[in-house]
């Protein structure tokens, strides 16, 4: 499969994006993220901070960069820390068109940015061949119950298979 693969190599820190995923910047997700312009601007400003606590990704929206977990980033599985960041840069790009990314009045699985996220990557991971149940098992976190994620597979258009999740 072809897309950029993290560097298990970084340390602790504030890294450019390209740094942690090399090729990034030529990446067709990225690229079609950031089609208006904004792509050197993203690539310039953004950074992806890893921080030694036992986390995945998510957006600080004081100055729009990506925090992830630095055991995450060494153990993940390559195509899930590819995912996860083409989607946490979809909330970067929410972010600089001053959406609201944690609107409460949604669920995690109704929300508006959640979902484009989540769409974006699911593309994605169709594109790249990778099969429904691993889509339907990506998408399943433990902050959401099960009926909530069979709800998020079917409004991404993703089956919902008897998934390895749970």
């Amino acid at each position: 499969m072809g897309f950029p693969r993290a560097n298990r190599r970084v340390a602790a820190g504030k890294h450019p994006l390209t740094k942690v995923f090399p090729g990034l910047d030529r990446d067709p997700a990225f690229v079609r993220l950031f089609s208006d312009g904004a792509r050197r601007e993203v690539l310039e400003k953004c950074y992806l901070e890893a921080v030694a606590e036992d986390m995945y990704m998510y957006i600080d929206d004081s100055d729009g960069h990506i925090v992830a977990g630095l055991e995450y980033l060494k153990t993940g599985e390559p195509w899930i820390l590819y995912l996860d960041v083409i989607h946490e840069l979809t909330h970067i790009r929410q972010w600089r068109e001053g959406r609201p990314l944690w609107d409460r009045r949604y669920s995690y699985v109704d929300r508006p940015t959640e979902l484009e996220a989540y769409q974006v990557a699911v593309d994605r991971a169709k594109d790249l061949g990778i099969p429904e149940r691993e889509i339907a098992d990506y998408l399943r976190v433990e902050w959401v119950s099960r009926s909530e994620h069979e709800r998020l597979c079917r409004r991404l258009g993703v089956r919902v298979i008897e998934s390895h999740a749970h």
